[in-house]
């Protein structure tokens, strides 16, 4: 279904596009972040904390990390800005490397791990579980970029093909 490399692009993609949406957040004060703007976590902060969560549980399945903790009930609100911007980086580079450890096999094996959602035990293809998580990450970083463009902030492009070939360092 997928290769190494598709994980190491979308990786890296995953970096390229945080490092835009964070930085064109930090341009607006803490209430234009926090504001209700109608996407379904509600504000800029929210959704960037729902997707630090997602991203966090996800990762603790493929790479056998730590997880976030807790249950996605409440993952809009477990994260301050000041934790979204420290933590992010963080995250995007445990990503990373866990994208240049994967190997073919693991990824046309099968991911076992229990839902607390559903209550119950889960087996599905490791490649379609890592298909879902970078489009999680490009459903809400969506979300954002539009609350982003309609407080008058503007992030950089996000067409795949013109990716940088290096992602310049956060900070």
């Amino acid at each position: 279904m997928i290769t190494p490399a598709y994980c190491q692009t979308l990786a890296r993609y995953n970096a390229w596009q945080n490092q835009s949406l964070y930085h064109a957040a930090a341009t607006l004060d803490a209430a234009a972040r926090e504001a209700d703007r109608g996407a379904f976590f509600g504000s800029i902060r929210a959704t960037l904390s729902h997707l630090m969560w997602g991203d966090l549980m996800w990762m603790a399945r493929f790479d056998g990390g730590e997880g976030p903790g807790g249950g996605i009930a409440g993952s809009e609100a477990r994260y301050d800005w000041a934790t979204l911007w420290a933590e992010r980086p963080r995250l995007d580079a445990r990503i990373a490397g866990w994208a240049w450890m994967v190997t073919e096999e693991e990824l046309a094996g099968e991911l076992r791990w229990h839902s607390f959602v559903l209550g119950r035990d889960m087996a599905k293809p490791y490649g379609l579980c890592v298909v879902h998580f970078f489009n999680h990450q490009t459903h809400h970083r969506g979300q954002v970029h539009a609350m982003l463009t309609a407080a008058g902030a503007r992030p950089d492009d996000t067409d795949l093909p013109f990716m940088p070939d290096e992602v310049p360092e956060w900070h």
